[in-house]
């Protein structure tokens, strides 16, 4: 007897996600609501028993992000501090100048308000964001086993690319139609991609307290002789204002480690803006090394690489995974539009170029220029952030850009 096989019910597109984290768990997820007829597994070597929430790893997220999350009914929104302002202005030495305002300091001024919106984004930690993701892909895993199957523990140890697909090698080689690359991981234990450059640069990274005056969701950037210096708004903890530190200096000139947490504060706060000080505390610090590492192409064959296993970029934009999640939703849609997998691919590679060059390349500028000791160049950083805040058109575009990334 010939079995008859109902053709409605197979599935158009074997697609393999690898990597869970934020980018790799958005995609599997809109893939899974956009896709319905696609079946879709999600490969990580964490143990899914393994509890994420706990990890404080802060996160900045643009607003995009966070309504891409809300769509997905995986933002926690308790859990964020939302970003009502952003300031951005420069340490002395610079051209003090009445135009730079009261201050005598040049300074960019955005707020959610001018820009009408709730919020400009937000922030929370790693734990905070990848907790509630999981969850609701477990819970889509659990309605419909057959076609979203979650892979935990099982790290994928290569990928063999094919005329037609994608061999994924989890212990037993597997055919797919298109995988997803989705595994970041810092820039100091990256392989090394197409276009990298190591900035020489140290990241610090903690926690600070703030003063109990200080305005909430502001955060705030200041550009000192040695790179940028940020504060990002945290929820407030046992009643008191909190901030992540990220404090970026040059390798050969980093003393930090030597210093007391005491020490630590005083030179932060002599690096800060009036208004965003002082700072009351501090915690320990963690360091990073800084690079560029990037993938000239997000599409190889087959295969596409999605956030920072397509690159990884210095902080001072704090944008990596919000172009993580714009790669995710840009591939989903290409899918969902055609039926040709090739064709979405391309369609995804030229969609996706001018806001992740646009990114790469700014972002790229600022932190070399760090490194640079013109004579004048804080001058002219200086009357560029200046231009900025003068001129509303420019203003505009900035948030846009901070808010949706290139479009």
């Amino acid at each position: 007897m010939t079995e008859i096989v109902d053709s409605s019910s197979a599935p158009t597109l074997r697609l393999a996600v690898i990597g869970a984290g934020p980018a790799g768990l958005g995609l599997a997820l809109l893939a899974a609501r956009t896709l319905p007829r696609a079946q879709i597994s999600l490969f990580d070597a964490r143990p899914l028993e393994r509890d994420v929430s706990g990890d404080p790893r802060t996160l900045a997220l643009s607003l995009g992000s966070v309504q891409l999350l809300q769509r997905l009914g995986a933002w926690n929104a308790a859990a964020a501090q939302a970003i009502l302002q952003v300031h951005v202005s420069q340490a002395p030495p610079t051209l003090n100048h009445p135009i730079f305002g009261a201050a005598g300091e040049p300074l960019v001024r955005i707020s959610a308000a001018e820009q009408g919106v709730d919020m400009l984004g937000a922030v929370l930690s790693y734990g905070q964001l990848v907790a509630p993701l999981q969850a609701a892909w477990q819970a889509a895993a659990g309605a419909e086993p057959a076609r979203l199957l979650s892979r935990f523990g099982a790290p994928v140890a290569g990928l063999k690319a094919l005329s037609d697909g994608v061999e994924v090698d989890a212990g037993i080689a597997e055919f797919f139609d298109l995988a997803v690359v989705a595994e970041g991981g810092v820039f100091a234990d990256q392989a090394r991609k197409s276009l990298t450059h190591d900035y020489k640069q140290n990241a610090w990274v903690g926690t600070v307290t703030l003063a109990d005056g200080s305005p909430p969701g502001v955060a705030y950037e200041r550009f000192t002789r040695n790179g940028p210096l940020a504060l990002l708004p945290l929820p407030p903890l046992d009643g008191r204002k909190r901030a992540a530190l990220v404090w970026c200096m040059p390798q050969a000139e980093d003393e930090i480690a030597s210093l007391s947490d005491a020490q630590r504060l005083t030179v932060i706060n002599s690096l800060l803006a009036a208004d965003a000080g002082p700072l009351q505390a501090i915690s320990p610090l963690k360091c990073f090394a800084l690079g560029l590492n990037a993938e000239r192409s997000l599409v190889d064959g087959r295969t596409v690489r999605i956030g920072n296993a397509a690159q990884t970029l210095h902080p001072v934009a704090g944008q990596g995974l919000n172009l993580g999640l714009r790669d995710a939703y840009t591939l989903v849609e290409a899918l969902r539009r055609s039926s040709d997998i090739d064709a979405g691919l391309r369609a995804v590679e030229w969609q996706r170029a001018p806001d992740r060059w646009s990114t790469i390349a700014s972002t790229d500028f600022l932190a070399r220029s760090f490194a640079w000791r013109w004579p004048g160049l804080p001058v002219v950083r200086g009357l560029g952030l200046a231009a900025m805040q003068a001129l509303p058109p420019l203003k505009r575009a900035l948030a846009r850009q901070m808010m949706f990334g290139s479009r």
